[in-house]
C-alpha cells in the first residue's frame, strides 16, 4: 500500500495553509497513495506556545467545516485521509482530535489525544481536555489504523493497546521541535529520543509506524521564548524498526512510501513478543508508581 506523509510549514493564514494541504494531498493521490497522513493541527500555527482565550475561536465541530471540505477532496481522489483538528465538543470543552476520512468522504472514526503536555511553549492543557475514546483502531478500507497524536508517541502503553486491539499500523500526527537556545548537542538528543521511542513501538508490536511532523519556525507571540523550530524528520519505520523513508529537518517534503502490511505476520512469527508477554504479572502497570 502506498502512503503519503505531508511535512508542511504553516503561517497564520489558515485558508492558505488549507489550500497548500489540498494541493499536496492531490499530489500524493496522483502518485498512487491510498492513505495520506497530515501533521498535528495542520490548518494553522501551533497556537499552544501561549495561553490565549481568543484561540478557542479557531476550534470547530466534528463533523464540521474541515471534515466537509477534506471529505469532499478525499472522495474526489478516492483516498483515506488522516486529519488533525482542534475540536469544539461543547461550549468550553475542546479536544485535540484526529479524524480519519474514508474514500467516500465519510468519517470513518476519530481519536481524541489522550496524553496532554504542559511544558514551556507547549501549553496544551489550557486548550485540550484529555481524550475519552480510548485506544481503539479505526476501521477503514485500507486496514485498521492505530491513530494516536504527538505526545502519545512517548507512551509504549498507548501503542501496545492499539496493537492488542488489532491495529495494522501506528500513525502519529505530530508537532514537535526545538527551542532555539538549546545547544546543538541537546537538540540532537531530543530528536534521537523522539525517533528511538517510535521505532521502539514498531519493534515491540511488530507494526509499521508512520510519524508525520511539521517543519519551519513559528514565533512565540508572547516573545518570552525564541519560538519553535519544528524539526520535521517525518518518517516511516517497518515492523523491525527499520527506516523505510525519512524526511529532513529543514524543508517541506512529501514522503511517498510503500508499506507491506504482510510483514507483520512474518516478523511476529520470528519475534513472538505477544506470545511471551507475562500478562499474569502486569497488573500493577496501572498504578501511578509502585511505592
Amino acid at each position: 500500500m502506498k502512503v503519503g506523509l505531508i511535512q508542511q510549514s504553516n503561517t497564520a493564514d489558515i485558508r492558505a495553509n488549507i489550500e497548500k494541504l489540498k494541493k499536496n494531498i492531490t499530489t500524493c493521490a496522483q502518485q498512487g497513495c491510498e492513505l495520506v497522513v497530515l501533521q498535528e493541527l495542520h490548518n494553522g500555527l501551533y497556537f499552544c506556545q501561549t495561553e490565549n482565550p481568543d484561540v478557542f475561536d479557531q476550534a470547530e465541530t466534528i463533523p464540521g467545516p474541515s471534515t466537509t471540505e477534506f471529505g469532499k477532496l478525499a472522495a474526489e481522489l478516492g483516498i483515506v485521509l488522516v486529519l488533525s483538528l482542534f475540536e469544539k465538543r461543547a461550549p468550553g470543552l475542546y479536544h485535540n482530535t484526529a479524524v480519519v476520512i474514508e474514500k467516500d468522504g465519510s468519517i470513518a472514526g476519530k481519536y481524541r489525544k489522550m496524553h496532554i503536555p504542559d511544558d514551556p511553549a507547549y501549553y496544551e492543557k489550557f486548550y485540550f481536555t484529555p481524550g475519552d475514546l480510548g485506544f481503539n483502531p479505526i476501521e477503514t478500507s485500507v486496514g485498521k489504523l492505530g491513530v494516536l497524536v504527538c505526545w502519545d508517541q512517548w507512551y509504549p502503553e498507548a501503542a501496545r493497546l492499539m496493537a492488542l486491539a488489532g491495529a495494522e499500523m501506528l500513525i502519529y500526527p505530530t508537532a514537535i521541535g526545538w527551542e532555539s537556545t538549546d545547544p546543538e548537542e541537546e537538540k540532537q538528543r531530543q530528536l534521537n529520543a523522539w525517533i528511538i521511542s517510535q521505532r521502539g513501538h514498531a519493534v515491540a508490536n511488530g507494526l509499521p509506524v508512520i510519524s508525520c511532523n511539521r517543519i519551519g519556525h513559528e514565533a512565540d507571540p508572547s516573545g518570552v521564548t525564541n519560538g519553535i523550530q519544528f524539526w520535521g524528520n517525518s518518517f516511516v519505520a517497518g515492523p523491525q524498526g527499520e527506516f523505510i523513508a525519512q524526511a529532513g529537518n529543514s524543508d517541506e517534503e512529501i514522503l511517498i512510501v510503500d508499506i507491506d502490511k504482510s510483514r507483520t505476520e512474518a516478523v511476529r512469527r520470528m519475534w513472538p513478543f505477544f506470545r511471551d508477554r507475562r500478562i499474569d504479572e502486569f497488573g500493577e502497570i496501572t498504578r501511578r508508581y509502585r511505592d
